[in-house]
């Protein structure tokens, strides 16, 4: 199994850490092409026809396959593909992601790329699980020192995280409507901080446990950092998804690997998250 060739080192950050991962076969998620050609060009790989023959899966809600990623990041990674193909999309579907969480709890936590911000195939609708607390940012949001309520709306709390190096928002509540209307309440907001009439780019991880759901919500401002179009030396070839902003960043290079440090990391959050300005654009209109 691809997991077991990984290697792992940790970074110590300004007042966090994240973990580095050496996984040479995530390189086809990495250095994907999203452009609108390729992606028309190629034959969509989450479609249920195009799925490899021994790969099998489990009907989810009459409308999805729970399938095993074919080259996982964690231990149990677990992809969940839409039976039809439409693009990856959240707002349509937030209440299947809320209950998709639910039902999976506590074992497991759902992701979310969104279809410009790591989605390797973002022309088909999909998410992903984890075994619960493998990523390092659900640590960072259980602890009382980083949390900083911002917001109160009916049963959810919103909080921002801070000293962890990178813009984070966590919605939590124990009512799925309060949830569902607190995250369309969110994305309008980020609409209209970020200036975008499409859905604002994030990724998303999200869990339910003691009654509670909790969405760890990542702003985004870019897909990828200007060092992996570079060449030679310089070209650092990380494409952060959700499991990399979450603190586990996969380098399918292991020249990277070995040769980034933590000065690398924070440029990486520091571009392609929002900033502070933007972050308090967002909850002045919220």
């Amino acid at each position: 199994m691809a997991f077991r060739d990984t290697r792992v080192r940790e970074l110590q950050c300004e007042g966090y850490s994240v973990f580095l991962q050496f996984n040479p076969r995530r390189i086809f998620s990495t250095a994907a092409k999203v452009d609108a050609t390729s992606i028309k060009e190629r034959k969509c790989f989450l479609c249920p026809e195009n799925l490899p023959a021994e790969q099998k899966g489990i009907l989810y809600r009459e409308g999805f396959l729970i399938l095993c990623n074919p080259v996982p990041i964690v231990e149990q990674h677990l992809t969940i593909a839409y039976t039809e193909h439409i693009p990856q999309a959240m707002q349509e579907n937030l209440s299947t992601f809320l209950a998709l969480a639910k039902d999976a709890s506590p074992s497991f936590s759902v992701l979310y790329n969104g279809p410009k911000c790591g989605a390797s195939a973002p022309d088909h609708l999909h998410f992903q699980a984890c075994p619960t607390g493998s990523i390092p940012i659900e640590g960072d949001a259980l602890d009382p020192a980083k949390r900083q309520l911002r917001k109160t709306n009916g049963t959810t709390s919103i909080y921002t995280l801070t000293g962890i190096g990178r813009a984070t928002i966590v919605l939590e509540g124990e009512d799925a409507s309060g949830m569902e209307s607190s995250f369309e309440q969110l994305t309008t907001a980020m609409q209209h901080a970020l200036r975008t009439d499409e859905e604002p780019m994030m990724n998303i991880v999200c869990s339910h446990n003691e009654g509670k759901w909790r969405m760890i919500v990542f702003p985004r401002s870019k897909h990828r950092p200007d060092a992996y179009f570079k060449e030679g030396d310089g070209r650092v070839v990380i494409s952060p998804a959700v499991i990399d902003v979450g603190g586990l960043i996969v380098t399918p290079m292991d020249t990277d690997f070995y040769r980034v440090g933590a000065e690398t990391i924070q440029s990486i959050y520091d571009e392609v998250l929002i900033d502070g300005v933007s972050m308090e654009r967002i909850f002045a209109v919220l």
